[in-house]
């Protein structure tokens, strides 16, 4: 593992522990490496599964009943 010298903004970082109540620096700031490798490993889910489903048609078929729900209120 490395040991890095970076400049992180201290308010931050001390709001990230205390949302994540962890106790150490070291803690925040790789739960926070994690979560956002998590969360772009998710968008990228979804995206795959949208293009599916436009591929599919599915997409404009969920626009056409969208459009028609809001035209009947």
């Amino acid at each position: 593992m490395s040991v890095p010298q970076i400049d992180i903004d201290d308010d931050a970082l001390e709001r990230a522990m205390t949302v994540a109540k962890v106790g150490t620096k070291e803690e925040a700031v790789n739960l926070a490496l994690n979560f956002y490798v998590e969360q772009q490993k998710r968008a990228a889910r979804i995206s795959r599964h949208f293009e599916r489903a436009r591929e599919w048609g599915a997409v404009e078929d969920a626009e056409r009943l969208h459009r028609a729900e809001k035209n009947d209120r």
